[in-house]
This record gives structure tokens, sequence and C-alpha cells, in this order.
């Protein structure tokens, strides 16, 4: 049986990856967020047959729940594995609690890294594991110090994995998008950001852009999927200017 697991799927770019990949031919879609009246209406959007499972990847029984279900399908083959869920915060050292930034490194790093390790049993040659990283991964941004940190962890890790996993047929695409207009991440984000250090987002991008050319990016076997223009510019900035003065360039922009 052919699945595909997707990962904060009851919005934003992680529905519009339920949505693309439901005219990927699969035999069924696996949905997983907290939000079970959520992910019950993108399932119902969807053509291919769809379990939903309602589950805080946080929790340390998450995991063992969705290896439960592939173990009760007849024949499981995990042909794609979507490592969408996530959160950011906004805010300078101190402005958010030390709770706060412990539950996003773990949604963002621990929670990927061990529902991966758990899937590599039941996924085989073809496969693809798009891992949801952000351009925030190329450089240290103070204001999302912690996010950044994040997802360059997913960063390194995916491209790590990918040579790893390469003899096993199985691809691994990070996917690194800017400001996404359409989803719950800036208003959840801004929540902490009392000192108003991003004032605007200009030029974002939208969930369904991101979520097509990322899967036609893992299809073609690409390594790090930049979406969008801005997110293309900031990873070739990244790798030529300084860290230290794009951070300067970050505090200018924070004081206009």
């Amino acid at each position: 049986m052919d699945i595909a697991i997707i990962t904060g799927a009851s919005s934003g770019l992680g529905a519009w990856y339920a949505r693309q990949l439901d005219a990927e031919h699969l035999d069924e879609l696996w949905l997983v967020a907290r939000r079970e009246k959520r992910l019950a209406t993108i399932a119902g959007l969807c053509k291919t047959k769809t379990r939903v499972l309602a589950l805080d990847l946080t929790d340390t029984d998450a995991i063992e729940t969705i290896e439960h279900e592939l173990a009760q399908t007849d024949e499981p083959d995990v042909r794609w594995l979507v490592n969408c869920a996530g959160f950011g915060r906004i805010g300078f050292a101190g402005d958010i609690d030390a709770a706060t930034l412990a539950q996003m490194t773990e949604l963002n790093c621990i929670a990927p890294l061990r529902l991966t390790t758990a899937m590599l049993p039941f996924m085989s040659a073809g496969s693809s594991i798009l891992n949801v990283a952000s351009c925030a991964a190329f450089q240290p941004i103070p204001g999302v110090s912690v996010y950044a940190a994040t997802k360059a962890f997913v960063l390194s890790w995916s491209r790590s994995l990918r040579y790893e996993l390469a003899t096993q047929g199985i691809g691994v695409t990070a996917v690194c998008p800017y400001w996404i207009r359409d989803t719950e991440f800036i208003g959840r984000a801004e929540a902490t950001d009392t000192r108003k250090l991003f004032k605007n987002f200009p030029f974002p991008t939208d969930a369904e852009t991101v979520a097509r050319r990322s899967i036609r990016a893992a299809k073609n076997g690409i390594d790090v999927c930049t979406p969008d223009a801005i997110s293309f510019l900031d990873r070739i900035a990244a790798k030529i200017l300084p860290h230290g003065m794009l951070m300067h360039l970050m505090g200018l922009w924070h004081r206009l």
C-alpha cells in the first residue's frame, strides 16, 4: 500500500501538501496534526482515501502510534514523508519563555528526527522525504534566533541524511521558503514580538506555490529547494556575505 504521511496537515503549507499529493495516485494519505476537526476538513477535500491522526508530535507516544498504525496496515510503503509541523516566535533573548523555546526545538527538530527514523523501515527505493526548513536556515537571524537555529539543524541534517540514504534510493529534500502569506505562522510568531522587530513582511510567497515547487524539486532529485525569489537570493547572499554583516543589516531593518 502506497502511503504519504504529512505532518502539520491541518492548515497552511501542510494542507497544501495534502492537496498536491492527492494527485499522486497513492493508496492513502495520512494527515497528522493536533486539530482533529481541521484535519477532517482537509481530508474531505481529498479524493484519495485519507486517514486522520490527531496527534501532538511533541508527545513521546505519538511516533509509536504512527508506527502501530503502519504495523496494522497491509504491506505499507511510505512513498512520501512530509515533515511540515513546526512553529516560530519573534523576540530577543529573554522576551520568550524557556518552555516555549524548548517546545519549538522539540517540534521543529526532535519530532521530524524521531518520525523519520521510525519511518525508514517502511520506506523503499523511490520514496521521498520532504523536510520543511526555511531560508532562515542559511544564516543567524537576531529576533528569530532560536527558530533560525532549529531550521539550520533541519537543513544540515537533511543534507547529511540525503547522502546516507542514497544507496537505498530514498530521496531527501530540504524546503527553504521565505515568509508564506497564507498560513498561521506569521500571526502566531508575532504574538511575542513586543519590540516590533518585524513591522512588515514584504514580498511573501504562498503555500500552494511552495508545496507544488518543492514536490517537483523532490521528484527531480534536488537536495535544497528555495521555492521563491527571496529565498533564492537569501541563499546566495548567505554564501557570499559574512554572517556578521547580514546580522548588522538585519539590525538596521529592525530600526527602520
